[in-house]
């Protein structure tokens, strides 16, 4: 009876962690209904730095032709395969590595006053800039931080610290637009994911509408969300979509948003 009683304790707490992401919730980002305005789309890509089948993901990105394009753990062989993709993007940030933590993103969109930070620790990059869409301009932050895992972090803290500290940074700037997305090595529904939308006020557009889980493509069975696109209240949800398999551990996921003058 002990167990039992404890086994569904723990079911309910469970449930009440992931019930938010079932259509039983109202949608946290609500839907554009604007027929027209400031309208963009958003990739985000974790391509397994030791994958080497680059052409999937090339002729995803080619149909598809999002707006803002993130790649996550890129060396520089993905560097250099994903250099056909300039053509197509104006304008770019590159900072590939060799120890999963690079990141490349390309842009249709003009940008302004890109920084390159190591916000907790060396060797590992978060991107902070201004994107400019019609006369609006958004805040877009790129992370990536390191996961509490074997042969990385030993605890939770380096990930969890980096992420307070772009919390606490949007916080600080409540008259910004702001879109934050990447790898972020968190579920949504965590403890950590919870505080750090608490803290900065961001969005969640999974919230009412599913998981729409990233991690892990190659394990059916056992799947999770680990790659996010967070904003601010003034965004509106187009649509969301898990995008097909590409040779990575990770799906990519494609959002479309619409943001209003």
């Amino acid at each position: 009876m002990i167990i039992a009683g404890l086994t569904i304790a723990a079911m309910i707490i469970q449930i009440a962690y992931i019930l938010p992401y079932s259509p039983l919730k109202k949608p946290e980002v609500p839907r554009y209904r604007g027929k027209s305005g400031n309208v963009f789309s958003a990739m985000v890509s974790n391509v397994l730095m030791k994958n080497r089948n680059c052409r999937d993901l090339i002729d995803l990105v080619k149909k598809n032709q999002p707006d803002l394009l993130l790649f996550v753990e890129p060396d520089h062989y993905w560097d250099n395969k994903l250099e056909i993709l300039d053509q197509d993007y104006a304008y770019r940030v590159k900072y590939p590595l060799d120890n999963t933590y690079g990141m490349i993103l390309f842009s249709k969109l003009p940008l302004k006053n890109i920084d390159i930070k190591f916000l907790y620790k060396e060797k590992i990059p978060s991107f902070h800039m201004d994107v400019v869409i019609g006369g609006l301009t958004f805040k877009l932050i790129c992370l990536h931080p390191e996961p509490p895992a074997p042969n990385e972090a030993d605890s939770s803290l380096p990930r969890d610290r980096e992420l307070t500290m772009v919390a606490n940074k949007v916080k600080k700037n409540p008259h910004h637009s702001y879109l934050v997305m990447g790898d972020l090595n968190d579920v949504a529904w965590s403890d950590t994911s919870y505080n750090f939308r608490k803290i900065s006020g961001l969005k969640d557009p999974r919230v009412g509408r599913g998981f729409y889980n990233t991690y892990h493509a190659k394990i059916p069975f056992m799947r999770w969300a680990l790659d996010h696109v967070f904003v601010t209240e003034d965004f509106k949800l187009i649509k969301i979509k898990r995008m097909p398999a590409v040779g990575s551990d990770h799906f990519p996921i494609h959002v479309q948003f619409g943001l209003k003058e």
